[in-house]
């Protein structure tokens, strides 16, 4: 598989390296210094700390660019939005090198707005391989992202899993939990079914 995983520890969400791109910047950079003359793109799912809390040590460390949908970027530099004061921490400030659209691509990867946690949740597809990396938009154990948070939308995450719904997905790679390499069609079926019939 052309994904590897970066598990990520504690409260912290996974990371991704594709290629030369690293998705999410919640791990430690220990666990990146081996392939920091790999990456160049840092690429977030979304602005929640967990998935950028060592941005800034990161893209120091590989050089790298930082890209994050349009309306999530305002979340690098607001405590709220990126809920940093629930951890105990402050919002990186780091401003994004590229704002990112549904539809464009980043090397192997093509970004698919999925709103619903965050007004700017991303999941990126590996087309050729029916990977997908699906941030906090589902997971692997049939689970969806939390949508009370502010900028969360259960009507919006209902329309974003179903549209992930409608693809042929194997490897599904979330940003908590443990990724499945087979089958991923199935546990976003059971997200979308599960969000139906849960109560706000």
């Amino acid at each position: 598989m052309p994904v590897r995983w970066i598990p990520g520890s504690g409260f912290l969400g996974n990371s991704y390296i594709v290629g030369h791109v690293l998705v999410d910047a919640g791990v430690l950079p220990t666990a990146l210094e081996r392939y920091r003359d790999t990456i160049t793109e840092i690429v977030l799912t979304h602005c929640h700390f967990d998935h950028v809390a060592h941005l800034n040590e990161i893209a120091r460390m590989c050089n790298a660019r930082v890209s994050i949908h349009g309306l999530d970027a305002p979340g690098l530099s607001s405590d709220a939005e990126s809920l940093s004061l629930h951890f105990g921490a402050r919002a990186p400030m780091h401003p994004p090198d590229r704002i990112l659209a549904d539809g464009d691509r980043i090397g192997d990867l093509l970004v698919i707005h999925t709103p619903g946690h965050t007004p700017g949740s991303i999941c990126l597809l590996h087309e050729a391989e029916h990977a997908l990396i699906s941030g906090d938009t589902v997971f692997s154990d049939g689970g969806f992202g939390r949508y009370d948070f502010p900028g969360g939308s259960r009507s919006a995450l209902q329309k974003s899993i179903g549209r992930l719904a409608g693809l042929t997905i194997e490897g599904l790679y979330p940003g908590h939990g443990s990724p499945v390499e087979r089958g991923g069609s199935r546990h976003i079926q059971a997200a979308r079914e599960l969000l139906r019939l849960s109560y706000d």
